[in-house]
């Protein structure tokens, strides 16, 4: 068993990846708008990005999830890595892995882990996840930009070992530049459907994803966001409902690397009191 395992809380290390990635902002040099594109990286939050990487490049994205339960031990979620591969430019593969531990799931990343064991004993689960990522339409006046993602986790270790099908269908807008600050581009406004199915200890049962979210860029290289999202269970015999507000930032260090940080807090008696996300995206 890791030794990280046997640290109950871990309170110190979400504060210590924050430290670390506020630290790196004032490295580099300023260089112009357009040589700092958007890396569409679908950790930045919940809702992920409504559209595809640019055909022949790979998007590697990471994080570290902490997760206060409201009830026994803290959730830790680790790497969280996504290798997003461009085929064309509206499909890209999808591959990842990731490790958790607590006692209960990890249910605010795009991440799927089980919610049981809810009895206060440790949940230990890796798993890998596989899938696609195709564009759907572009943004013409009302009409949205949107993608349908479809993949699937596979546990290989844990207490579960059902493997998850994740269908989410992602949409949203550029909004008027006159919302925009200076030297920025347009904030932009994106909102999604997720849907899965998963194992529980004795059946299977239902999980929907509702999410939305506003991204603002400051400057050319930082953004900030506010979003609400929540996951709910239907087929349990007792449904669980998690709804969460949560705000972040991201900042470009390099034209191909961007830092991350979001926060968020439990607005329900079933959600999580506080979690918090560290993580990066490298283009390449």
């Amino acid at each position: 068993m890791p030794w990280f395992s046997q640290c109950p809380r871990l309170v110190s290390m979400p504060r210590l990846a924050a430290g670390l990635l506020i630290g790196l902002l004032p490295f580099g040099a300023a260089l112009p708008a357009d040589r700092y594109p958007d890396l569409h990286t679908d950790r930045d939050a919940f809702t992920p990005a409504a559209a595809c990487i640019p055909a022949g490049t790979v998007l590697t994205e990471g994080s570290y999830v902490f997760i206060d339960n409201q009830t026994g031990l803290p959730t830790n979620s680790y790497p969280e890595l996504l290798w997003r591969i461009g085929a064309t430019k509206r499909f890209e593969w999808r591959i990842g892995v990731n490790y958790s531990v607590g006692t209960q799931g990890n249910v605010v990343t795009n991440v799927e882990i089980g919610e049981l064991p809810v009895d206060g004993s440790t949940l230990y689960e890796s798993s890998i996840l596989y899938g696609f990522k195709l564009a759907v339409t572009e943004q013409q006046g009302l009409l949205p930009e949107s993608c349908f993602i479809m993949e699937a986790s596979t546990p290989t270790f844990g207490e579960l070992f059902g493997t998850t099908p994740v269908a989410t269908y992602v949409f949203g807008w550029d909004l008027p530049e006159t919302l925009a600050f200076p030297s920025a581009q347009p904030w932009r406004l994106d909102a999604a459907i997720r849907y899965s199915y998963a194992e529980a200890e004795t059946n299977w049962f239902s999980r929907w994803g509702p999410s939305v979210v506003l991204r603002m860029p400051v400057t050319d290289r930082w953004e900030v966001h506010a979003e609400y999202f929540g996951t709910f269970t239907q087929g349990l015999a007792t449904n669980t409902n998690r709804p969460f507000f949560s705000p972040g930032t991201h900042y470009m260090l390099t034209q191909s690397l961007e830092v991350g940080v979001r926060v968020g807090w439990g607005l329900g008696n079933d959600a999580a009191n506080f979690f918090s996300d560290a993580g990066f995206g490298w283009r390449w």
